[in-house]
């Protein structure tokens, strides 16, 4: 018999419930260190990864993903406290989410705790005294997990630096417009004579011929 080799690894860092998280992430094309951090934030809580199959929230958060029965009509079912079901209902909502906002991981948690992609949500404190919101707790999860942040996908990337060259071009047209306005073309006489200048060339003057004219035209 083989073992994941996900299952183990997150299994060895103390995630509760491993094979489960491991088989939904799985099925739904998710980071499984991801979904094992939502889990962590969910039932764990700050300094442990290992979440539990309970309910909470007032009796309205069901099981290890603790889908709300207010919002979401899988909870009221039995289904909600089996932990592969659970996680596969939550694994499905934030692949949702994730392809909602285009990739954003902080967004499409934020969106999964409170819904909306720009809540603060439920915030954590954690022993070192960081108060931070639900995105940044998973986050911090994630990094206890792996070392590292989750990547966005690469059309993400290339979406901003695409909106970045936008604005690159709307802020070139907007100084253009600033700009003297050009001056209008010259006649076709102005370019010629510019282009095929006069030669002048000084001569020097014979005064007693001026002289000598003068008095000849004063005699007749």
């Amino acid at each position: 018999m083989s073992v994941d080799p996900v299952t183990s690894r997150l299994a060895a860092t103390g995630v509760a419930f491993a094979g489960q998280i491991a088989s939904a992430a799985r099925r739904h094309g998710l980071d499984p260190d991801l979904l094992a951090a939502v889990a962590a934030q969910e039932t764990g809580g700050p300094e442990s990864n290992a979440g539990r199959n309970v309910v909470g929230d007032g009796g309205h958060g069901r099981g290890l993903f603790q889908i709300d029965d207010r919002w979401h009509s899988f909870a009221a079912t039995t289904a909600a406290m089996d932990p592969a079901q659970n996680a596969d209902y939550a694994a499905g909502m934030l692949e949702g989410l994730l392809k909602q906002y285009g990739g954003n991981v902080r967004e499409a948690l934020s969106a999964y705790n409170a819904g909306s992609p720009a809540a603060t949500g439920t915030r954590t404190r954690w022993s070192d005294g960081s108060d931070l919101s639900y995105a940044d707790s998973v986050l911090r999860h994630y990094q206890r997990l792996t070392g590292s942040e989750p990547e966005e996908p690469a059309h993400s990337t290339a979406i901003a630096e695409s909106n970045t060259a936008i604005a690159s071009v709307d802020a070139l047209r907007s100084q253009s417009q600033r700009l003297p306005l050009a001056m209008p073309p010259l006649p076709m006489r102005a370019l010629s004579l510019a282009s095929h200048p006069r030669s002048f060339h000084r001569e020097a003057t014979n005064y007693l011929q001026l002289v000598s004219d003068d008095t000849n035209e004063t005699g007749s």
